[in-house]
Formats: C-alpha cells, structure tokens, sequence
C-alpha cells in the first residue's frame, strides 16, 4: 500500500469564539493539519470566565487540534503605553494587539514547519481591526505578508501566498462581511458545532467603562504591574489625587480579591459591625484619605445611614478602629470612575 501523504499544516489563531472555530473546520476540509495557538494578555485571559474564551480548551478538543497557549505579559503592557496604532472607543489598542498575536502564531508556524496561519476574522466584522486597510496594516507589520489566511472572508481579500500557490482555492474560501452571523450559524449547524458561543469578545479593554479605569492606571503610573491590572477588574473605583487609588468592593469574591491584592503600604478598611464591603486604599498619600474612604465604605454597607459605626482600618500589621459616618453621594460621586 502507498504510504498516505502528509497534510500540510497550517496555524490557527483560537479566541474559542464561533468564527474560530469555523476557520479551522474549512481548513481541516480541505485536508490541512491544523494546530491553534490560543493568547492569553493581562485583560483577555480565556480562563477568566467573561466569554472571551468560552473553554476553550474543551473547544480545541473538540476540533481535534493541539493547543498552544500563549502568555503576552510585560510586552502587552509596554505597547499598551504607546500603541502605535491608537486606541478604539474604550482602551482597545485592536490593531497593536493582533499584531503581537499574529507574532506570537509566526513563531509556532516557523516551530512546527507550517505553510500559513488562519483566524477567523471577517471582514467588516470589528470597526477598527477588521476592515481592509487595518489587516493590511496587521499582516505587514507582523511579517507576515501573504501568509495569513481569513477562510470565512478570503473570497473578498487579495489572494494569499497560499492561493497563488494552489495549497488553497478560492471556490472553497468564504464571502462574508459584516456583523450579522447568519452565515456563520448555518456553517455551525453543517459542521456540527454545539451550542455556537454569542458574539462578541471577552477583550476588557473593549468595555468603555473599564478602559476609563485602565486610562486612569496608564496616565498615573509609567508601568502598571499585574497587580494594578488585576485590581481594575474588580470594584468600584475612585481616584483621590493625583498619587491616591480607592477601590470598594461590590460582593463577597470582590472582597477577598482586594485581600489577596493588597500590597505592603496598601490600607484596607471594613465596617466593624455591619455587613459591607472591604475597601482598599493604594497610593502615597493614601494615609491621608482615611476619614473620608471609611465614611464611603460604610455608605455602600449595611450601616445605618445616620448614626456613627465603626470602621476597622487595617495598615500593615496594625489595625485601629475610627468612627464614621455615611458619606452623602455629593461627597464623593465626583471621585468615582
């Protein structure tokens, strides 16, 4: 018997969302070996549980591929400082941040000795990424010109490497643009993908509210390190002054979240008596806020809003007790992110 020929193979860059998952369906149906790589940054982790991965690892297993992760840490934080290419309507630097994704695939792709890598990005899809000139931008500034792939709208995009080269033709590559997903749950159903995932992406940065929080972080420290990263995520947030971070947490998880956060220097606060919040107080002159972040953490507690409760302000290894009272919303709303 003649030996089976090798598939070539391609990369595929896995968020876990639908369009993905769809990418490598086509490939695999055109007889490719697909591997996926799989990024991972400080504001879209697919283990958060925010949708932007939509287990993802089960998804891999699923399509039968092997699973690359991919950590983008200090090198996303340093391109966030400046992204070359601006930011979008929240703190989504969408143009820097494929890139360095598109990177990240390069390097599997050369690993592994495979032809092209796909995504499933369509085209129209995201107002600031995914329209001509952004993946034109996206595929030279990654090196990668003629080498990336976008099955579900390659119809309608110049031919890549691998159509010139006949690895791929155009009959078999899809045509759609725009938001709508109509196509994409026909496709999902002929594959025979479960319970397709809604749209939209788990990327925090994207969410106007919290590229407010991360704006503030990046325009009040040079670096931000993980832990400031982390802190944004959970909260309600308050600057006092120029060197002065509040935050006040909403539930009981966010409450242990700030324990487990808090750094040497950083003053944590919790209505004595009444259920509440624990609230945390970061910055140099964070001492000097301590009146008025005990009287806001008692009015998002438990205690009654016209008498004086005690406050439990824990500094360190030291921890004293003041009384206060609720703070009135005019006091403090202008402060609040």
């Amino acid at each position: 018997m003649a030996e089976e020929k090798e598939k070539k193979k391609v990369v595929a860059l896995l968020s876990g969302g639908l369009d993905s998952q769809l990418a490598v369906r086509m490939m695999q149906e055109q007889g490719f070996d697909v591997s996926a790589v799989a990024i991972k940054t400080p504001f879209c982790d697919f283990d958060c549980g925010r949708g932007c991965g939509f287990e993802i690892r089960e998804r891999a297993d699923d399509l039968n591929v092997n699973l690359k992760t991919v950590y983008l840490g200090d090198e996303y934080i340093e391109m966030l400082k400046h992204p070359k290419h601006g930011i979008g309507a929240g703190f989504n630097p969408c143009v820097d941040c494929r890139t360095m994704m598109f990177d990240a695939a390069k390097k599997h792709m050369e690993e592994i000795g495979a032809e092209f890598i796909i995504s499933g990005e369509v085209l129209g899809q995201r107002p600031m990424s995914q329209h001509a000139p952004a993946l034109h931008i996206i595929e030279n500034e990654s090196n990668l010109k003629g080498k990336i792939v976008r099955p579900l709208s390659a119809g309608l995009l110049p031919p890549s490497d691998a159509e010139k080269d006949g690895l791929i033709k155009r009959e078999n590559l899809g045509m759609i643009r725009g938001r709508q997903r109509k196509i994409q749950m026909k496709m999902a159903k002929e594959y025979g993908i479960e319970n397709p995932p809604n749209a939209g992406g788990g990327c925090l940065l994207t969410e106007p509210q919290f590229g407010i929080k991360a704006k503030d972080l990046f325009d009040h420290v040079e670096t931000p390190s993980i832990n400031e990263i982390d802190l944004l995520k959970i909260g309600r947030h308050f600057r006092l002054d120029e060197e002065t971070k509040f935050v006040v947490g909403r539930n009981k998880d966010e409450n242990e979240m700030i324990k487990a956060l808090a750094l040497p220097g950083d003053i944590l606060l919790e209505a004595k008596d009444y259920v509440g919040p624990v609230s945390i107080l970061r910055g140099k002159n964070a001492k000097s806020h301590v009146q008025f972040a005990s009287s806001v953490t008692l009015r998002y507690s438990d205690a009654p809003k016209t008498e004086q409760s005690i406050v439990s302000v824990k500094n360190g290894d030291s921890t004293q007790e003041i009384s206060s009272e609720c703070a009135e919303e005019q006091s403090y709303i202008n402060f609040r992110m």
